[in-house]
């Protein structure tokens, strides 16, 4: 629920009422950011709790309405003094008339008459609010009553404060949207009430509107337009909202994930500091900043004209009501890390350039410090250079992702021969790579000072206006008269975060997700079900590919499953959350997630056990303990349902049967398991027809309650509790193990604590399942013995069920790790097992690894996929009725695929049977054939035959010479 914009003052704006300092340049409505979609309520870049659930804190434990709450608790709608406030305006919804004295917009009845009767006054320290409070959900003790960071930590909102990516200016210059106390800065907003709607002026500020600018004239703080009760009634005023049940987080969890305490909550500086050349601060407000001035709390986008300075769109207060004049709301350079130039995160294939004079000065050499050899000329030169000296030219980096770009550093080249460097230089901005606009300065274009007399001290050149983009260049226009073009550069920047839907999703709010992102992206997206768990909820699965619900020839099928214990749910909000970035990257032409959308057909099933899922649900976060909701309705743990065959094949092994020779792959099923009566969860049962529908290549089974990547065998052959139980594929188990671990933010830590008892940080936090402890039928175990699919375990989080508050920080722990596991499927080898004479694709041929006692086998149109570490493979492919075919291929360590395809020819008696069953006549040439081949083995018979005459004569003169004897 938002708020009613008409009868709120500009203190109490909950949708960023950004006019008066608002940056001319932006062009989008106050409550939408033009590369991300939020709610009136929310902050642009981060996602956070809609503004109905941090309306209220708890109130104290003395007020009947809620208890159990801490008594230290204040129930006014805003934090005490010395408390950061929320991260919602928390005045948004009048519930009605004579709310509080200090909302003017809304008249009142005098504090003697109260609207509501109540307990008299002697009794009421705070009184009554006039709004429906409804049963608030406590956080611990320790924690604040307010959903928001500590009281040590202003609330602007941002990624965790472990992100490298965000940081601020120091604390002792905060971002404060108001003047002090004793300024009365906007109508409507008393100074001398440190309880409002709004913190008082030395806290920072929440996400509310700068008080900078008031929106329409009005009488001074110290007269409020509205009667209300005297000031000693007035401990803490009454909240004028409707109170709903604020959703507080966890003691040890903030709310949202915000930057460090010093990071400041407000991008307006004191009146008194102007935060850039040009904009003094006595200039008044007005609707728009003057053409020079940054804008504010949203970043700058340089891209649309705006008002001069000289032309306000709505009157002010008159100058005497204004002891300091408002701030022009000046935006200072972010303290943004840099983007990764100079230390190798930023990929060569990021950049690109207009020209480049050769190889060894091209784009990918435009990095801050980089040093050249000794001799010019190689591959190896210092710096990119281009090919022709005109202003026409450019480096262009690419950072994959919306970023707050705040400033450029540049260096001329490092040589001992040559000496070259850049003057001065334009920054042009994109989030296409087509349109590009120019960093302005006001209303001409900004021009940038690069080198000064020498190319090797690096110069810093900060924007005018911070800016959101994609896509950066640096445009030279003088260099060094006696050079020519070349530079080394470092691009300064914020990378936004993902403004996902950070919250715990039911079933029917799941469905709706899934809905809304196959709305958002109908040609790459498919929301299909495999089946329907005991209580009959279905088992829905996003795919995600560019031609979706066909397998397309060569094209690997990749899936995430989770959920499969109900209660550990960090899984299942990943995955719907990995769906949702995939489709707003890849319409936004993310060359990573574009690639892997074209080249794989991905499929993500994002609860496999929805009932227990529910069951956790309805207790919550903290309530449900530890295993409430880890099993099916039937109580079944799902990961101990499916067939052993790990024992079928083990005893068949030992008895050294015939089995033996094709016992190491699709494995069939038992009988007794397929039975009707036979122990089976539906979910399993769907699963498995999932599984033998579609010819997965790749997956992983996301859980939760640990750190730790898992890969088979994850029972153990001996039934010891624990024992090192390897695959044939050991090795390449372990590679991807080690890729999602090495990548998880948390598992990457060495300084990180243990989850509960067990240290797997000593095994790389990887480790083989049956190591750890023995799982019999586990669903890693059944893909890899009963069809072509590799897949590992993945425990994400040492909490199953973490507040809704952490998810944010989940999301960024395993974001990369979820894409760079899935780009795995592409490595080893691929092909298409064809038949000579038709060309078409052979179903079910056999591809054997020479020394890999585990074989796989081609789909039904031919194609086939083996994942391989690098090296050289001895590879032979049959099928029933045709010759084998062998070759070698190898494998790089590149991650693409080695294409092997093979040619497979029919055996003579497979043709004429195929033809004898259609009722033709045999060809002359397979005649003869079958002639020469009866012929051949008569020839072999009868030598046969010979032999043992021969041996039989011999065998009875050496008897009958030994009686004689």
């Amino acid at each position: 629920m938002c708020c009613n914009l008409s009868r709120l003052s500009p203190c109490q704006h909950p949708c960023f009422s950004w006019s008066p300092c608002q940056h001319p340049f932006f062009s989008w409505s106050p409550c939408q950011h033009p590369f991300f979609s939020w709610s009136p309520c929310q902050h642009p870049f981060f996602s956070g709790p809609p503004a109905s659930t941090l309306s209220s804190p708890c109130p104290p434990a003395s007020t009947p309405s809620s208890p159990g709450c801490p008594a230290s608790t204040p129930s006014s709608s805003g934090p005490p003094a010395s408390t950061p406030s929320s991260l919602s305006p928390p005045a948004c919804t009048p519930s009605s008339p004579g709310s509080s004295a200090s909302t003017p917009s809304t008249p009142g009845p005098p504090a003697s008459t109260p609207s509501t009767p109540g307990p008299p006054a002697s009794m009421m320290a705070i009184p009554d609010p006039p709004c429906v409070v409804t049963s608030p959900d406590c956080p611990p003790a320790s924690t604040p009553s307010t959903p928001g960071p500590p009281a040590s930590t202003p609330s602007s909102p941002g990624p965790p404060a472990s992100n490298p990516f965000f940081s601020g200016p120091p604390a002792s210059t905060p971002f404060s949207p108001r003047p002090p106390a004793s300024t009365p800065f906007s109508p409507g907003c008393p100074a001398s009430t440190p309880s409002s709607s709004g913190p008082p002026a030395s806290t920072p500020s929440s996400l509310s509107p700068p008080a900078c600018t008031p929106s329409s004239p009005g009488p001074p703080a110290s007269t409020p337009s509205t009667p209300g009760p005297p000031a000693s009634m007035m401990a803490i005023p009454d909240p004028p909202c409707v109170v709903t049940s604020p959703d507080c987080p966890p003691a040890s969890t903030p709310s949202t994930p915000g930057p460090p305490a010093s990071t400041p909550s407000s991008p307006c500086p004191p009146a008194s500091t102007p935060s850039s050349p040009g904009c003094p601060a006595s200039t008044p407000s007005s609707s728009g900043p003057p053409a020079s001035t940054p804008s504010s709390l949203s970043p700058p986008h340089p891209f649309s004209p705006g008002p001069p300075a000289s032309t306000p769109s709505t009157p002010g207060p008159p100058a005497s009501m204004m002891a300091i004049p408002d701030p022009p709301c000046v935006v200072t350079a972010p303290d943004c890390p840099p983007l990764g130039l100079k230390s190798l995160r930023v990929d060569d294939s990021q950049f690109q350039a207009s020209s480049y004079l050769r190889m060894g000065l091209g784009p990918h050499r435009a990095r801050l410090n980089i040093q050249s050899g000794i001799e010019d000329g190689d591959m190896y030169d210092g710096a990119w250079c281009a090919k022709y000296e005109d202003q026409h030219q450019w480096l262009q980096v690419d950072a994959l992702r919306p970023t707050l770009f705040t400033g450029v550093i540049l260096q001329g080249r490092n040589s001992i021969w040559s000496w070259d460097w850049v003057e001065t230089y334009k920054v042009q901005l994109s989030n296409d790579s087509e349109t590009w606009k120019t960093c302005m300065n006001g209303t001409e274009e900004a021009v940038f000072v690069g080198s000064r007399n020498e190319p090797e001290t690096p110069y810093l050149a900060l924007f005018p206006q911070p800016a959101v983009a994609r896509w950066i260049r640096i445009n030279p226009l003088t260099w060094y008269w006696n050079g020519t073009i070349c530079l080394r550069a470092e691009v300064l920047g914020c990378p936004l975060p993902d403004n996902l839907d950070f919250r715990h999703h039911n079933y029917k709010e799941m469905r709706k997700l899934m809905k809304a992102v196959n709305e958002e992206c109908p040609r790459i997206t498919r929301i299909y079900t495999i089946g329907k768990s005991y209580t009959g909820l279905k088992l829905y699965v996003m795919e995600i590919s560019d031609n979706p619900g066909k397998h397309e020839l060569g094209e690997p099928e990749f899936r995430y499953v989770a959920g499969m214990h109900g209660n550990e749910v960090v899984g299942r909000e990943l995955v719907l959350n990995l769906m949702q970035y995939i489709c707003r990257e890849f319409r936004r032409g993310n060359p990573r997630i574009v690639r892997l959308v074209t080249t794989t057909r991905i499929h993500l099933l994002p609860s496999m056990n929805p009932d227990g899922y529910e069951t956790a649900f309805e207790k919550g976060s903290e309530l449900a303990g530890w295993a409430l909701g880890r099993y099916s309705y039937e109580w079944v743990d799902m990961n101990h349902n499916f067939p052993d065959l790990n024992n079928i094949m083990w005893d068949a092994k030992e008895n050294d049967t015939d089995v033996v020779k094709t016992a190491n792959h699709y494995i069939p099923i038992p009988e007794y398991y397929t039975k009707e009566d036979a122990f089976v969860t539906p979910e399993t049962r769907a699963v498995i027809s999932w599984m033998q529908d579609i010819p997965f290549v790749l997956s992983a089974n996301l859980h939760g309650g640990e750190l730790v990547v898992t890969y088979p065998f994850d029972c153990t052959r001996d039934w010891a509790p624990q024992e090192n139980t390897p695959t044939a594929d050991d090795s390449f188990f372990r590679w991807l193990a080690t890729v999602y671990a090495s990548t998880n933010l948390v598992m990457a830590n060495p300084d990180r604590r243990i989850c509960h008892s067990e240290d797997f940080q000593q095994h790389n936090n990887i480790i083989n399942g049956g190591a750890w402890h023995t799982v019999p039928g586990s669903m890693n175990d059944f893909s890899y013995m009963h069809t072509n699919c590799f897949e590992v375990t993945v425990e994400l989080s040492c909490d199953k069920f973490p507040h809704a508050s952490e998810l944010p920080t989940e999301w960024e722990n395993n974001k990369e790790s979820l894409l760079v596991y899935m780009e795995q499927v592409h490595r080893g080898i691929k092909g298409v097992v064809r038949d000579k004479m038709t060309k078409k694709g052979i179903a079910d041929a056999i591809v054997k690894v020479e020394d890999l006692d585990h074989d796989i086998r081609s789909a039904a149109d031919g194609d086939y996929w083996r994942l391989l570490n690098p090296g050289e493979y001895k590879v032979t492919v049959w099928a029933e009725g045709y010759f084998p075919s062998m070759r070698r291929c190898n494998v790089g360590t590149e991650a693409r695929p080695t294409i092997c395809d093979f040619i497979l020819i029919k055996t003579p008696r497979q043709r004429m049977n195929e033809i004898l069953a259609k009722g033709g006549k045999l060809p002359q040439d397979l005649q003869l054939k079958l002639r020469a081949l009866r012929l051949r083995k008569l020839r072999a018979s009868t030598k046969a035959i010979n032999q043992r005459r021969e041996h039989s004569r011999k065998a009875r003169g050496t008897r009958q010479r030994r009686q004689t004897d």
